[in-house]
């Protein structure tokens, strides 16, 4: 069913005029992200192309951890010599971080899953591939490798898996027009892929601080309009004290919206003295994309983020309201 995604000519001539990419990610990589960057790379070894993998990190969730020695955080001068640019997964090379900032004058190519509500960094791409409709950023680099002729292998198409999987949740987000998602997981456990060992990299090798941690986070749970919204918040404090390797976002999303009467959930992070990380998750009806977008993130209608300026009691204030207006002007509770 991965004829439901055909790549543009514009990118297919991209990666056939240029010898040498470098090729980034989000800043926080997810297993979507890490996953498109190495089948992306080894598609371009494949066509006799240099890659090299770039990522500013930080490395935190336990399923990219393994992948971290294969990436560099910095970008030589010797590096850019005669470079292509490919980014995977974002739509705004600024969301790459420092690796991002390194690209700029680089030709770029953008392959991503993700609504964007502004593009005006994305005009310096010299070709987009954006399908919101795509379930992973991997299903559009498996898209690639058709266009091109290629065959997946065992490892890429574990890749692949894993991206998928992480992104729909392990298909919890499918709903029932979701035959072309199955469909693919077929096409990757056809090549090899093993969604056991998929399911195992994503929910397995937590630690212990990374479950107590998430003690404290649900402990501080507020309930907004009527028990609608929850909001929680991570001290710079507790990240410090529990370590940020292994942390379990995916797992305290799906306890929060598992309350009844929940329809969206907001957690915030001081990643720094004036920065926070924000994490959107909704059931249905709320578009938590949108609210992403007034704080400068983006991501998917029921699934979102933000890296913001400020720290979470101000940030909290302004959230509930945005989620107020989403949710008809209700005062909170």
């Amino acid at each position: 069913m991965v004829e439901s995604f055909v790549p543009p000519a514009d990118l297919l001539a991209f990666i056939r005029e240029h010898d040498k990419f470098i090729i980034a990610g989000h800043e926080e990589p997810d297993a979507d992200c890490i996953g498109s960057e190495l089948a992306v790379a080894s598609l371009l070894r494949r066509l006799g192309k240099t890659a090299l993998l770039r990522s500013s990190g930080p490395f935190r969730k336990a399923e990219v951890v393994p992948y971290e020695d294969l990436f560099l955080d910095k970008t030589s001068g010797s590096d850019r010599a005669g470079a292509a640019a490919i980014i995977v997964d974002c739509s705004e090379p600024k969301r790459a971080g420092k690796v991002g900032r390194a690209l700029r004058g680089l030709p770029l190519a953008i392959i991503d899953h993700h609504e964007v509500a502004r593009n005006d960094e994305r005009a310096e791409a010299a070709c987009s591939y954006i399908r919101p409709d795509a379930p992973s950023a991997t299903v559009l680099v498996f898209s690639l490798f058709k266009a091109l002729s290629l065959e997946i292998d065992k490892d890429e198409a574990a890749l692949m898996l894993l991206g998928l999987c992480a992104d729909t949740g392990f298909f919890r987000h499918v709903d029932g027009n979701g035959e072309t998602v199955f469909s693919l997981a077929a096409e990757f456990a056809a090549a090899g892929a093993s969604p056991k060992e998929a399911f195992y990299q994503i929910n397995g090798g937590k630690t212990l601080a990374s479950r107590l941690l998430m003690g404290v986070v649900l402990n501080r749970t507020e309930s907004y309009f009527d028990g609608k919204l929850l909001v929680s918040s991570e001290e710079l404090a507790e990240t410090e004290k529990y370590g940020v390797k292994n942390r379990d976002s995916d797992a305290l999303y799906q306890l929060l919206m598992s309350i009844g009467g929940v329809e969206a959930v907001a957690v915030m992070r001081q990643s720094a003295s004036e920065q926070c990380a924000i994490g959107l998750r909704s059931r249905n009806s709320i578009d938590v994309a949108k609210i992403a977008a007034v704080f400068g993130g983006g991501g998917h209608k029921n699934a979102a983020g933000a890296s913001v300026d400020g720290r979470i009691a101000e940030l909290k204030r302004r959230i509930v309201e945005e989620f107020g207006k989403a949710m008809n002007g209700l005062p909170p509770n």
